[in-house]
C-alpha cells in the first residue's frame, strides 16, 4: 500500500465518525462540531477547530455574518492560506465534487469529439439529480457535454462523460488518485457527480486545491466563466432544436436575487441534502486573484453560502497586505515543492513513469497559466508575475494569455 493511501486511510478512520454534537444556538437544531484534530496538510493551524487569522495591525475584522461550518480564503497565486475556519473537516460537498471530476476528465476527449448516448449511461443518475437534459439516442459533443455539467451542474452529462472514459468505478478510481495526487487527502470519493453517497467526503480545503488545479486549463476556465450557452435539444442535423442553459453559480449571474461579484470568474456550487449548500469560487480585483470556499452554512439569510463567500472575498481584498498566513496550499505530488509541504503527512508515493506523465500535462496545460479571465462581457487581466494560479516556486514556464471577450 502506498503511503498516500495510508495516509488517506488513517484520516478516514479518524475523521469519518460521527461528530460530537451540541445545542450551541438556542432554538436551531443541535449542530455536529468539527473533530477536535484535523489534518495538518499546508500547516498546523489549519488541523486546529475553529477560526485561524493573524490580523495585523490596519487589518479588517472578518465579517460576522459568516456561519459556514467550513471555510477558507486563500491567495490563489501564492497558495497563502488568509483565514480559515474548520479548514480541513471533512464534509459532504454535494456537486463541487464536480470540479474534480473535470479536473480528472477534461483533458482527455477533444471538444469537438461526438458521442451518441446510451440508455444504459443514464440508467444510474441519482434519483432528484440536477440534469442539464441528456438523452439517449441523440448525439452531442463533448462540448456540450462540459457545458452541461459546469453550466446546469447535469449528473446526466457526468455519468455519460463517465461511461465514456470506461465507466463510474474507473472514474471514481481516477478521481481519487488524482485528488491523491494533488495531496487532497481530506477526500473520498465515491460518485463522480457529488451526489450523497455514504462515505463521500472532502474539505473546505481540498475543493478549493481542485479549483486551483482545475483553472490552470483553458477550458476549465473558459466553462466556469460562462454564464449562458445553448444546449441541444431534441431532432437531428438540421432540425435538431436548443434551449438556454444558465450558470447556477448565482455570484456569476446574478440569479435568485444573489448581487453578481465584481470580479468574478467560476467556480463551483452545490446542494444536496447531506452537503447543505457548498460553493468555491474565484475572483479577480487590482491584480490580485482570491479563491474562497464555504461549506454549509448554518443560516437563514436567502442564497448565503454565495452571500458568504461574497462578505469573505471582499474582507480578503480589504486584508491584502494585512494578514501573516496562517497556511497553504500545497503544490502536487510530483513538483518540487509538493514532495515537502504536506506538513503532518507523508507525500505519496509516486513512480518515476507517473511524475513524467504529470509533467508532462503540466506543461501541456501550462499554455494557459497567466491568463485573463473573460467573466460575463468583461476581460479580467489576471497577471501576477507571469503565473496565475501557481505557486512561484512551481517549476511552470510564465506565459500570459487573454481569452476572447465575451
Amino acid at each position: 500500500m502506498t503511503a498516500v493511501a495510508v495516509a488517506s486511510a488513517a484520516l478516514l478512520t479518524t475523521s469519518a465518525t460521527a461528530p460530537a454534537f451540541a445545542d450551541d444556538k438556542p432554538g436551531k437544531p443541535k449542530q455536529p462540531k468539527p473533530p477536535a484534530g484535523m489534518s495538518t496538510v499546508g500547516g498546523a493551524r489549519l488541523g486546529q477547530p475553529g477560526t485561524q487569522v493573524n490580523l495585523d495591525r490596519g487589518a479588517p475584522v472578518l465579517p460576522k455574518k459568516v456561519s459556514g461550518r467550513s471555510w477558507i480564503v486563500t491567495d490563489a497565486e501564492s497558495g497563502e492560506v488568509l483565514a480559515a475556519h474548520n479548514a480541513h473537516w471533512r464534509l459532504p460537498p454535494a456537486s463541487t465534487m464536480k470540479m474534480l471530476f473535470a479536473d480528472t476528465v477534461l483533458p482527455k476527449f477533444p471538444k469537438e469529439q461526438q458521442h451518441l448516448v446510451k440508455d444504459t449511461e443514464l440508467l444510474d443518475v441519482g434519483a432528484g439529480s440536477s440534469l442539464v437534459g441528456v438523452k439517449e439516442d441523440h448525439n452531442y459533443s463533448v462540448h456540450d457535454l462540459w457545458l452541461g455539467v459546469f453550466l446546469r451542474s447535469g449528473n446526466d452529462a457526468v455519468h455519460v462523460l463517465s461511461h465514456m472514459n470506461g465507466g463510474i468505478d474507473k472514474t471514481v478510481d481516477d478521481m481519487q488518485k488524482h485528488a491523491e495526487e494533488l495531496q487532497a487527502l481530506d477526500t473520498n470519493v465515491v460518485s463522480p457527480d457529488g451526489y450523497d453517497a455514504k462515505g463521500q467526503v472532502s474539505s473546505a480545503y481540498d475543493l478549493t486545491l481542485f479549483a486551483r488545479s482545475g483553472m490552470q486549463k483553458k477550458d476549465f476556465r473558459e466553462y466556469a466563466a460562462t454564464a449562458t450557452a445553448k444546449f441541444p435539444g431534441e431532432g437531428s442535423g438540421k432540425n435538431r432544436d436548443s434551449f438556454d442553459i444558465q450558470n447556477t453559480n448565482r455570484l456569476l449571474t446574478g440569479a435568485d436575487g444573489v448581487t453578481p461579484y465584481d470580479g468574478i470568474a467560476g467556480v463551483k456550487n452545490g446542494s444536496t441534502t447531506n452537503a447543505g449548500t457548498t460553493f468555491t469560487g474565484v475572483a479577480e480585483r487590482g491584480g490580485k486573484v482570491l479563491l474562497v470556499t464555504v461549506m454549509n452554512p448554518d443560516s437563514d439569510e436567502h442564497m448565503a453560502v454565495y452571500k458568504e463567500t461574497a462578505r469573505l472575498l471582499d474582507w480578503g481584498f480589504a486584508a491584502d497586505g494585512k494578514v501573516a498566513p496562517v497556511g497553504e496550499l500545497v503544490a502536487p505530488v510530483g513538483t518540487d515543492k509538493g514532495n515537502s509541504s504536506a506538513k503532518g503527512a507523508p507525500a505519496p508515493a509516486k513512480s518515476k513513469a507517473a511524475a513524467a506523465k504529470q509533467r508532462a500535462a503540466a506543461e501541456e496545460e501550462s499554455s494557459g497559466i497567466g491568463i485573463a479571465l473573460a467573466v460575463t462581457g468583461a476581460v479580467l487581466a489576471l497577471i501576477g508575475a507571469g503565473v496565475f494560479l501557481v505557486n512561484r516556486r512551481w517549476p511552470l514556464p510564465e506565459l500570459v494569455r487573454r481569452l476572447p471577450r465575451r
